[in-house]
């Protein structure tokens, strides 16, 4: 029976506590957060015991460890679990330095310890039908892909306090990225990127409003992608998230901002009905993908997206960050 600690006791902790509550052979031994406010908040919602870090935490000796703190801030909490034998999940991106990313890689790799990375996009039931089309060949060979992954302001100026330390491409594009290499089968040759800043910057987030990158493959086909946080937040929802995957035989493109079903009171909001509670359960793509990370444990099979993966994306978005500073096309490590 996995037992499993939580690094990390926001929204991101709180929803994976949540989604394992309750599942047959597997105990959540608790949390851990250093700020008290969010500490308390989780006791409230989960009921379990949140340690003020991660060295607590690890002494309840539990087998497999979900770090889900700040994307900059998962380095320590990773390598103490890697060390201390505990099998882990790694919310995107695996770090935002190449530092952070090899010194996890390595820990794992010295400790032999399981690792998975959590693009739950990979979990996305519209992304997995894209998956099986393209990897049974229903399109041909993938040429061209386009993905926007977008947020109001809501996100970096009200949902996280540490928005400063991260950016669209930090936030977002992991997401994209994985996906694109994940269609694409074949590792990114060079990046450029280029951007604009000021509008967040005027509301006390310094970082990047938009992000554009044009990843292209040793394959020769090419991504285009594109994150913004400005989007305004009178739309009828946080996340904007469309894509276009052209193959040499057929094309799929999607709309994951919305799921069909807009609700229209005093103003109009998009609901997901893939995602929530249904009736009494979670669903929804990060709950699946912490669900099947405990599943494997148990069965001992192979966890995917593998941190060489993870590592592999946290490469991309580093040559994105130099391209955006060099004006320059860059290549990934």
């Amino acid at each position: 029976m996995p037992r499993v600690g939580i690094v990390g006791a926001g929204i991101r902790g709180r929803l994976f506590a949540q989604a394992l509550a309750g599942v047959q052979g597997v105990e959540v031994v608790g949390l851990a957060d250093s700020s008290e406010r969010v500490a308390r908040e989780a006791r409230e919602a989960t009921g379990l015991t949140v340690h003020p870090s991660h060295d607590e935490l690890l002494n309840e000796s539990p087998d497999a460890v979900i770090v889900a703190t700040p994307d900059f801030a998962h380095k320590d909490a990773a390598v103490a679990a890697a060390n201390a034998g505990c099998a882990l999940l790694l919310e995107k991106p695996v770090a935002t330095s190449l530092a952070d990313a090899y010194a996890i890689r390595d820990a794992v790799r010295a400790t032999g310890v399981r690792c998975m990375v959590g693009f739950e996009n990979r979990w996305n039931p519209h992304l997995v039908r894209v998956g099986e089309a393209v990897h049974k060949g229903e399109l041909g060979a993938v040429t061209s892909q386009n993905y926007t992954l977008s947020n109001t302001y809501f996100v970096p100026t009200k949902m996280l306090s540490w928005a400063a330390k991260s950016s669209p491409a930090w936030f977002l594009m992991p997401h994209t990225t994985d996906l694109a290499i994940w269609l694409a089968g074949s590792r990114p040759a060079s990046v450029y990127a280029s951007g604009s800043r000021g509008l967040l910057q005027e509301r006390g987030v310094d970082t990047w409003d938009v992000v554009h990158a044009l990843i292209t493959f040793e394959n020769g086909s090419t991504a285009n992608l594109t994150s913004a946080w400005i989007l305004p937040e009178s739309m009828d929802g946080i996340v904007d998230f469309t894509f276009q995957v052209i193959g040499s035989n057929g094309s799929v493109r999607g709309d994951l901002g919305h799921q069909g079903l807009v609700l229209a009171t005093d103003q109009q909001r998009s609901l997901w009905p893939v995602g929530g509670t249904v009736p009494g359960e979670l669903i929804g793509a990060p709950v699946w993908m912490a669900r099947h990370f405990v599943r494997q444990l148990e069965t001992g099979a192979d966890l995917s997206p593998s941190l060489d993966e993870g590592v592999l994306v946290t490469e991309v978005i580093c040559a994105i960050e130099r391209s955006l500073a060099s004006g320059k096309v860059e290549t990934p490590g």
